[in-house]
């Protein structure tokens, strides 16, 4: 865990979220920022700071992420009409927290490209 992480606070539940998913590797909750009608945010539990520095020791834990975000899109209500899944890296990227996380969005008709 890093000490001045919030989503390493937020997976340790010393700052608190509504989850719309949990289990041992990954949480979900609504992002206080949306983009979109449904807007969660996917992160994994342990502290990887974006795509980037996952290493080979990741690969079970991003499969189990990519595996597990059609679940929390159907908990969502996204799964019919589907959804976009986003993953910002670094300034140019869009990157603001520097924990890797997964935006998941949906509830309308998404354009191309995004901005």
């Amino acid at each position: 865990m890093q000490q001045d992480c919030i989503f390493c606070k937020i997976a340790a539940k010393t700052i608190p979220v509504n989850a719309v998913y949990e289990d041992e590797q990954l949480i979900a909750f609504p992002d206080i920022n949306p983009a979109a009608p449904v807007h969660l945010l996917v992160i994994p539990k342990k502290h990887i700071a974006n795509i980037l520095e996952a290493g080979p020791e990741d690969t079970a834990l991003l499969g189990h992420i990519m595996a597990t975000i059609p679940k929390i899109a159907a908990i969502a209500g996204l799964a019919e009409d589907g959804f976009r899944i986003v993953i910002n890296t670094k300034d140019n990227g869009g990157q603001t927290v520097y924990h890797l996380h997964f935006h998941v969005l949906g509830g309308k008709f998404m354009t191309w490209p995004p901005g």
